[in-house]
């Protein structure tokens, strides 16, 4: 398989590989991927991958402070072009650009979009988070673009990754704060997908009936972030929430 989009049906980015993962089946893209700028040995694979997994998420939460700062957001397309780009830094020769083929995922029903709709769906995703800024509240715009970001695959490789970046980054930026606590939302949701791949099925069934219904995806979040939320309090009091 390629080193793709794993439609979150992605691997975490340092086992992105089309296999099982506890007795369960990976979604992978199959997509016929640009050619690779080198070859990279698995340790230097996962050596780019973990660098480019803290750049991405450095550049988030620098984005995070800096509407917080400036008072003013709208989401654009290149933001999120913006934040793939470090995800597959030196991995893909398209870090930072849109798909310019089709993709398929194994494992789902779900078939993007042509590369050809991907900009206008992508203003499309923006436009529907910015007209609804003051009116939803910031879970359900968070599930969105989880769910959405996913549902067009803009990139050729690190789709997964980016959607809970934006994800977090309309999350934290709506709330007006950074979030505190360990493993946050994005991390936990990569630690086990199969959820994950549940709400994407979802919201996925329900707009093939012109239907946007992100619940399955925003109770996700609920309660991932109150899993966050508790980590602070745990520090705080001492007690083991875990079990």
């Amino acid at each position: 398989m390629r080193w793709s989009t794993l439609r979150l049906r992605e691997l975490p980015a340092m086992t992105e590989n089309d296999s099982e993962t506890a007795g369960k089946t990976e979604r992978a893209s199959v997509e016929s991927p640009p050619a690779p700028m080198r070859e990279l040995s698995e340790d230097e694979r996962a050596e780019i991958e973990a660098r480019n997994a803290l750049l991405q998420t450095d550049l988030m939460l620098h984005m995070v402070e800096s509407a917080i700062d400036s008072g003013g957001f709208r989401l654009r397309p290149s933001t999120l072009c913006d934040l793939q780009k470090p995800a597959v830094l030196d991995l893909q020769p398209d870090a930072g650009f849109f798909r310019r083929g089709s993709i398929g995922i194994s494992n789902t029903d779900h078939v993007p979009p042509p590369a050809s709709d991907v900009a206008r769906l992508v203003e499309e995703l923006c436009d529907y988070v910015n007209d609804n800024w003051r009116e939803k509240s910031p879970i359900h715009l968070a599930a969105y673009v989880m769910w959405k970001h996913n549902w067009i695959h803009p990139f050729s490789d690190g789709n997964g990754r980016t959607s809970r970046c934006v994800s977090y980054l309309v999350l934290c930026v709506k709330l007006g704060y950074r979030l505190p606590g360990k493993e946050a939302v994005p991390e936990r949701i990569a630690a086990d997908k199969f959820p994950y791949y549940h709400a994407l099925d979802a919201a996925d069934a329900a707009w093939k009936t012109g239907t946007v219904d992100v619940s399955a995806m925003e109770a996700l979040l609920s309660v991932t972030l109150a899993q966050q939320l508790l980590s602070v309090h745990s520090d705080a009091t001492g007690a083991d929430f875990s079990s």
